[in-house]
């Protein structure tokens, strides 16, 4: 009898509670990319959140460094098309951003005011009415100097570019992107213009907006604005040559060696791509300030944090047109164990094609996916990714057809995309700082084909 009331009233109060559940939210279906092209060529793409409370338009350009005749052109020409109309700029408020890569150039604006048409307007005119004369490129040659004197304080980034500049040695992809002072100094206004007249062109071209746009009304605006563009032809490259060597930039006087090494990776958003970023996160990132550092999931963190081999350390994958690079970068004040370091990384590397795991590939994949898609949370982010893809292969995955891409990688995929890239292959190799105890190139080499797992 009493099990009998204890059940009828335990069920009455289920029967309440189900009546105060709220129920779980819907997630928001994410707005699909609309692209449009114009009769010139000119492409629009946007992807429209009305209730994002600010907006975000930009223009991407299918043309950087490795577009130029001389090294640092592309960089200058945008400095100096961004600070031509910066006082126009200034009325409308918001965040103006230029940005020069090895690929691909950009200038972006970012409105909470809805003043979309404006900042078309001022993207129009420095594309295509910033005014470039030897005075004006003298008037700024000096900001350009300072900018490029600041990096050299950015080791990481100096080390990556010396990274490019041996793997790609001899190839336009491999020069850094600001250029060099000699470049800098060199550079005239004629350079820029050329560099302008034949890069600069409608096919060449995407105008992006996100968040609080109307594809119609930017569409618009581009035919107003850039209607008037020619269109130049597709920039035409030979496949880059990845060349195995190595660069070592000995100082014992700073405290932190940096070391960069790095394969042949695959071209941005190829089926292969994907592979190496499930297994860029196999190997992971790890820095001793973490809160949880020695109980991460990469079996390479495990042993750096056991044996203080390392300050931190980030795998890489990085993407271009027909090519690409995927490797390691470091940082330590163990110098005397950087060679320690080294062994274990590329005992790991050589692991992915023998004996990684299914459950090893399926946690990578979980991380890809949260760190692509969660990356875009923001007008700008958005902007950044349609701008991009756009440029690199013509179109723009949607977030289903990234799951998508990343959840058919398996653990096979992984060990044959291993035995591809890593196996047995050339490796480029930089060091920076008190690298005494940086492994011998030979010795790195060979270990490329370690007999031991």
């Amino acid at each position: 009898m009493a099990s009998r009331l204890l059940s009828n009233t335990l069920q009455a109060n289920v029967g309440l509670t189900k009546q105060f559940v709220r129920p779980m939210a819907t997630a928001a279906k994410a707005a699909a990319t609309r692209i449009t092209q114009l009769p010139n060529g000119f492409v629009v793409a946007t992807e429209e959140n009305a209730s994002s409370g600010a907006a975000t338009v930009g223009v991407w350009i299918d043309a950087g460094s490795r577009n130029e005749s001389t090294n640092g052109t592309a960089n200058f020409l945008e400095h100096v098309a961004l600070k031509g109309q910066a006082d126009k700029f200034n009325k409308i408020g918001g965040n103006l951003t230029g940005q020069t890569g090895r690929e691909k150039t950009s200038v972006a604006i970012k409105t909470v005011n809805g003043q979309i048409t404006e900042s078309v307007e001022i993207l129009a005119d420095i594309i295509q009415n910033t005014k470039i004369s030897d005075a004006v490129v003298d008037s700024k040659r000096q900001s350009v100097l300072d900018a490029y004197l600041k990096t050299e304080g950015d080791y990481e980034q100096t080390v990556l570019d010396h990274l490019h500049a041996t793997a790609f040695q001899g190839e336009k992809l491999g020069r850094p992107v600001m250029g060099t002072k000699e470049t800098i100094e060199q550079l005239t206004a004629k350079d820029l213009l050329d560099f302008q007249a034949q890069n600069y062109g409608s096919d060449r071209m995407v105008l992006v907006g996100s968040g609080d746009v109307d594809h119609e009304a930017l569409v618009r605006l581009a035919e107003k604005n850039f209607g008037g563009l020619q269109s130049v032809g597709q920039a035409k490259f030979e496949k880059a040559i990845f060349t195995g060597s190595e660069i070592r930039l000995r100082d014992d006087v700073l405290p932190v060696a940096r070391i960069a090494l790095a394969v042949e990776g695959a071209p941005y958003l190829s089926e292969d791509y994907f592979k190496l970023l499930v297994m860029q996160a196999v190997i992971g990132s790890w820095d001793k300030t973490l809160g949880g550092a020695a109980n991460l999931s990469s079996r390479l963190s495990t042993v750096t944090n056991a044996h203080h081999l390392a300050n931190s350390f980030t795998a890489f994958t990085k993407g271009y047109k027909d090519t690409g690079l995927w490797g390691m970068y470091v940082a330590t004040e163990n110098k005397d164990q950087i060679d320690d370091f080294v062994h274990f990384t590329q005992k790991e590397w050589n692991r992915l094609s023998t004996s990684v795991t299914a459950s090893e590939i399926e946690r990578a994949k979980q991380q890809v996916k949260a760190s692509m898609l969660l990356s875009l949370d923001s007008t700008c982010s958005v902007a950044s990714d349609i701008g991009s893809q756009i440029v690199a292969t013509g179109k723009r995955m949607s977030p289903e057809e990234l799951k998508a891409a990343i959840n058919k990688v398996s653990a096979d995929d992984v060990r044959k995309a291993a035995n591809k890239y890593i196996w047995d292959q050339e490796i480029a190799v930089v060091g920076q700082g008190p690298i005494e105890c940086l492994t011998d190139y030979t010795r790195v080499r060979g270990n490329m084909a370690y007999n031991r797992f």
